[in-house]
């Protein structure tokens, strides 16, 4: 009896440390999840607040989770309570949380927009100028296809935020989207004159001409665009501020006079058709001298200028001689007049050559003269016309 007695015992409280281990177990559950409800709970409310641009509801979270701003940066893409609050146009909020964490204005959401891509595409310009007050580096910002701020501006054609934006981040004229374009090919191909206007007269006064002659991916510069979209208030806007001879990469020159005309008439070939056929006078003469960049191997660099630099120099030495030769031909002038007797009958100042010993002088000399500076200009300027082809593209800026 007391044998059965203890078993029994020894069951009991077996089975009642089964159950107040069960009952912890619940516990322990129903805590974990009421943690993780109140986390959800808290992310919300903060983005109810960004949402309402509640500054005080903001500090009463950070104060409850100090942590709270942090998971929003652990997360590499995500909607983050700036995002909202830019999105909404809650300037005074947006400062005040990018002073908590400023590094929240870095992050891209889903869609790949940053904060101030937000406030742009809604138009809140109030709080665009409250980013830029904060980190005017921001300007610079890549979203999706790489497109910054300025980016964005020089496509809504806003000319006042434009100039703020270069003023605030000079570098930002340097930033390229995936198509290769500056904000200035942006702006032309939108047709926006005030806002070419701005670049243009900012581009000059900080001494970056060159960015003018940048090509987008199809190799056309601001200049190209605008004779292709037929706007000659920019091409005059941009006379005198480009190279006349920029090629884009169909070898398209495009000048401010009769540009239509040439675009009309300018023939296009494909790569295979022109290699069909035979090599002209030119591209001889600078395969010879190792001037064509079909020959260049992936080891030598296409922007090497050392066999140019030599036909450069070898053409002035020809010029300077030929044309000191015009000057002080062989034999000199005579000093004085012939007297009765002389051989021959000269005046002072006249060549000692004859006249058939001067035909034969200045004629290859004149030949000469000429094509030397002729020469040069063609070993720099004889690619052809070819459609798709993308050697040319050793010319172009690097994107």
């Amino acid at each position: 009896m007391s044998g059965c007695d203890a078993g029994g015992n020894k069951n009991t409280v077996g089975a009642d440390a089964w159950v107040t281990s069960e009952a912890m177990s619940i516990v322990v559950d129903v805590n974990r999840v009421s943690d993780t409800n109140q986390d959800d709970n808290i992310y919300e409310r903060i983005k109810k607040a960004a949402q309402d641009g509640d500054i005080e509801r903001l500090y009463k979270l950070v104060a409850e989770d100090p942590y709270v701003l942090k998971h929003f940066e652990r997360v590499p893409f995500c909607e983050t309570p700036l995002h909202i609050a830019a999105e909404k146009g809650q300037t005074h909020f947006v400062m005040e949380l990018m002073n908590l964490k400023p590094s929240l204005a870095l992050k891209l959401n889903a869609s790949g927009f940053s904060p101030m891509h937000l406030a742009l595409q809604n138009n809140h310009i109030r709080t665009v100028r409250g980013f830029i007050a904060m980190d005017s580096s921001l300007v610079s910002i890549k979203g999706r296809g790489r497109i910054t701020p300025l980016h964005h501006v020089a496509r809504s054609g806003d000319a006042e935020l434009l100039g703020e934006f270069l003023c605030s981040c000079p570098s930002s004229i340097d930033d390229l989207t995936t198509k290769c374009e500056t904000a200035f090919h942006i702006a032309v191909k939108n047709h926006w004159i005030e806002a070419c206007k701005v670049l243009l007269g900012w581009i000059k006064r900080a001494d970056r001409e060159e960015v003018l002659d940048w090509k987008d991916e199809d190799g056309n510069t601001v200049l190209h665009i605008a004779a292709l979209t037929n706007q000659p208030e920019v091409m005059k806007l941009l006379r005198g501020s480009l190279k006349a001879e920029a090629k884009n990469l169909d070898a398209t020159s495009s000048l401010f006079h009769s540009a239509k005309e040439r675009l009309v008439s300018s023939t296009t070939t494909t790569l295979a058709k022109y290699l069909s056929t035979k090599p002209s006078f030119i591209e001889k003469w600078s395969s010879v001298f190792g001037l064509t960049n079909l020959n260049k191997t992936r080891h030598t660099s296409l922007n090497s200028n050392d066999s140019r630099s030599v036909i450069l120099v070898v053409a002035i030495l020809i010029v300077t001689a030929t044309y000191q030769a015009n000057l002080s031909p062989p034999g000199g002038f005579w000093q004085e007049d012939s007297k009765q007797g002389d051989r021959d009958d000269h005046l002072a100042g006249q060549m000692t050559m004859t006249f058939k010993e001067a035909i034969f002088f200045y004629i290859p000399n004149g030949i000469a003269f000429f094509l030397s500076p002729i020469c040069d200009h063609d070993s720099h300027s004889w690619t052809p016309h070819v459609e798709g082809s993308l050697w040319f593209h050793s010319s172009s800026r690097n994107c």
